[in-house]
């Protein structure tokens, strides 16, 4: 009996130190979302809405709360077409169009249809909220609306909140490493807008 206790005890201990060693972010820093059925002739437009929840408000490293919305809008073919840095007061929201404010200047003259929408919440704001280099922290909450093809004439307008995931080191490097190539070298093509908000 006193083995088996003091089996089942290193396995919590070994249990407890696995766990303590995973990093994961705090919800509200990075956000998933995909966009579809963009960008075709007589369809209706999709929307991203972004708002900064005040979670870093009187911080020491935002005393006022101000972050950016950091945004990397990917083709299918996992490809960054298209950044950009929003700023984002507490309470605030800005509403993106899909077609004209994140798809309407891709990298390459491709016209984007389908593809993700990734979005760190980072400190920022009072250097200008530049996409290449995202300090991350918790505090931006996303939705977008999705044109739905039922399979007639009729398109289907649905919305679904952004999913928290967890940012990894390799993941923010790829995004700021891809992002500060299309600043440097894109000549403007790549850099999405802002909408309106905010």
């Amino acid at each position: 009996m006193l083995k088996t206790l003091s089996i089942a005890a290193a396995a919590l201990v070994g249990l407890a130190a696995t766990m303590s060693a995973q990093v994961i972010d705090p919800p509200d820093t990075f956000k998933v979302n995909y966009y579809a059925n963009a960008n075709y002739s007589g369809d209706p437009d999709a929307t991203v809405r972004i708002t900064n929840v005040g979670t870093e408000i009187g911080s020491t490293a935002a005393n006022s709360g101000n972050l950016c919305a950091m945004v990397y809008v990917l083709s299918p073919d996992q490809q960054l077409a298209e950044c950009c840095g929003c700023r984002l007061t507490p309470d605030g929201l800005l509403t993106l169009s899909v077609n004209n404010d994140l798809t309407s200047n891709p990298l390459t003259p491709v016209t984007l249809h389908t593809g993700d929408i990734k979005i760190v919440s980072s400190f920022g704001y009072s250097t200008g909220c530049n996409p290449s280099k995202p300090v991350p922290t918790a505090g931006i909450r996303a939705w977008a609306t999705h044109i739905q093809n039922s399979g007639s004439t009729f398109l289907a307008v649905t919305e679904t909140e952004f999913s928290d995931s967890t940012l990894s080191a390799g993941e923010l490097a790829q995004l700021v490493g891809k992002c500060k190539a299309i600043l440097n070298n894109g000549s403007g093509f790549g850099v999405c807008s802002c909408g309106v908000g905010d």
